[in-house]
């Protein structure tokens, strides 16, 4: 027996385990920049018309801190590969969370051990998950570069972007699997690995947009992916960079894993104190304690961080009509020059309110985490009923999202209202833009719910499977040219196009009156059945 006896068994664990969620976001990512290329190869068919596109995106310095330094060829899929690029962040972000969540969540939850039992080498683990992320995220890779050709882009281009999005997944995999090596709780893990992805983008970010500082870029692994430049010259010399730097992570790792105890980490961890405090003496603070570091990271990454990078890119799509005599007639169609910055607004809320359906999911399946891991059943043997536990929860699966949306449509229209000199009429457009996608967020919480209640254990399935069919519909729907009565079945689909559009108040009511009867459905098979249900 090796150290790494049993790698190929785990991964195809986690590969079964994970067989509803790891499609799912791989093929969200694969369509976002195919969808990104249709439309743009639309709008803007010649080199004159995507440069002019990108000197305007290119003079805004909030943009160019999220899609780094211009390109220098305006060729479609150059343009791709720089809007794009957020989407690659988004591929770190899931590498670091992927590998944590089945190596340390593994431990704190007590698996690791029970698999340690058996013929398992010390380092399958996680070598295991280290090997299925880099095969999801080469998966993702492929399918990027098969829908840039489909673009009547180059291939050569095409499979170096597809290369940078799957090496973004497996070089911060490796960094994740570092952190998971830190400490023996998943949260601060989570936070590590997290701020370890926070400080590349900013490194990476400041020397794109500071002058004179631009040597930060390589000090940043995000850095070496961005300078890439699929389709402006094709850097394939930055992978061998990309691969050493992923192989020593990989190794740093394992040599950490051998160093310490199974379930316990390298840092020593802070005790709390013996008794708790009056301010957990309630169901609701326990929950928020359990929900807190969640509901921060959705306020800053999206609250705030999106809201400004929406209402920054606002004005600049209107701005882009004075050289598309195509884009001036549409828009002029649906309300004039003005129509630009409102459809774009209401385009971007849209998918914000997509993400924050995620958040709402999670926060309702937090319920299910509790109950699976049997800790509910202990809070449920004291005074706590049913209803009141269950209630803890809710509040954040719906009252989290709401929050966040009110301070994105805050801070976007905020933002939005200053670049136009009219903060008083732009803030509370934005802000009704944001709210108004609540009761379909609602709605893909409350399905979580009632499936929790009634058979807790296909609720992460099926309430992740439902978010996956809005992003399909949303996303492709129209360009498949699918039938309006499949597109309806998509919450989100009848959602007003605010700001600029009018507003339906029945198809809010309609939707917040479903979301309620999800929920009362749960919660009363919730009462009925019994807990735990592992």
């Amino acid at each position: 027996m090796t150290a790494f006896t049993g790698t190929g068994s785990l991964a195809r664990l986690i590969v079964r385990r994970d067989r509803v969620l790891l499609p799912i976001w791989m093929l969200f990512l694969a369509v976002l920049p195919l969808s990104l290329a249709s439309g743009t190869a639309t709008l803007y068919k010649t080199d004159a018309e995507r440069q002019g596109y990108i000197d305007d995106l290119g003079s805004s310095p909030l943009l160019l801190l999220f899609y780094g330094t211009k390109p220098t060829d305006p060729n479609l899929g150059a343009l791709i590969f720089w809007r794009s690029a957020t989407g690659m962040v988004i591929m770190a972000l899931i590498g670091v969370l992927f590998v944590i969540r089945h190596t340390r969540v593994e431990e704190e939850a007590g698996r690791r051990e029970l698999l340690g039992a058996t013929v398992v080498g010390r380092h399958a683990a996680v070598a295991a998950a280290l090997v299925t992320m880099a095969g999801a995220s080469l998966i993702v890779g492929v399918l990027v570069a098969l829908g840039m050709m489909s673009q009547d882009t180059p291939a050569a281009g095409a499979f170096a972007m597809g290369l940078a999005w799957a090496a973004a997944g497996i070089l911060f995999g490796a960094i994740g699997a570092v952190t998971a090596q830190l400490s023996e709780g998943a949260g601060a893990a989570r936070g590590i690995g997290i701020a370890a992805l926070g400080v590349a983008f900013g490194l990476r970010g400041a020397g794109d947009v500071t002058t004179g500082l631009s040597w930060l870029t390589w000090v940043s692994p995000l850095g070496w992916i961005y300078n890439v430049h699929a389709y402006a010259g094709d850097h394939w010399w930055v992978f061998g960079v990309i691969a050493v730097a992923t192989a020593a992570v990989t190794v740093l790792a394992l040599r950490l894993s051998a160093r310490r105890d199974v379930g316990a980490g390298l840092l020593p961890p802070r005790l709390g104190p013996a008794s708790a405090a009056p301010s957990l003496s309630s169901p609701l603070a326990l929950a928020w304690r359990l929900h807190r570091g969640s509901l921060y990271g959705w306020l800053v990454g999206l609250g705030v961080v999106g809201g400004l990078l929406f209402g920054g890119v606002a004005k600049t799509s209107a701005d882009l009509l004075a050289d598309n005599e195509e884009l001036t007639q549409i828009m002029q169609r649906i309300g004039g020059r003005s129509g630009a910055a409102d459809v774009f607004l209401a385009g971007t809320l849209g998918l914000g309110a997509i993400a924050v359906a995620a958040y709402g999911i999670s926060a309702a399946l937090r319920m299910r985490t509790e109950e699976a891991a049997l800790r509910s059943e202990a809070l449920l043997a004291t005074g706590v009923s049913r209803l009141r536990w269950a209630a803890s929860h809710l509040v954040f699966a719906f009252l989290g999202p709401t929050v966040v949306m009110l301070v994105t449509g805050l801070a976007a229209g905020l933002f939005y209202g200053a670049t136009t000199g009219d903060i008083g009429r732009e803030v509370p457009r934005v802000l009704g833009g944001a709210l108004v996608q609540l009761p379909a967020i609602w709605v893909l919480a409350a399905l979580t719910v009632a499936v929790f209640g009634l058979t807790p254990r296909r609720a992460p399935a099926i309430g992740w499977a439902a978010l996956s069919v809005c992003v399909v519909l949303g996303q492709i729907g129209a360009a498949l040219q699918l039938s309006q009565a499949l597109l309806d079945v998509s919450p989100f689909t009848h959602i007003p196009r605010v700001p600029g559009g009018p507003v339906t108040v029945v198809p809010l009511l309609v939707l917040t009156v479903i979301a309620i009867v999800l929920v009362v459905a749960g919660l009363a098979g919730f009462r009925r059945r019994s807990v735990p249900v592992t």
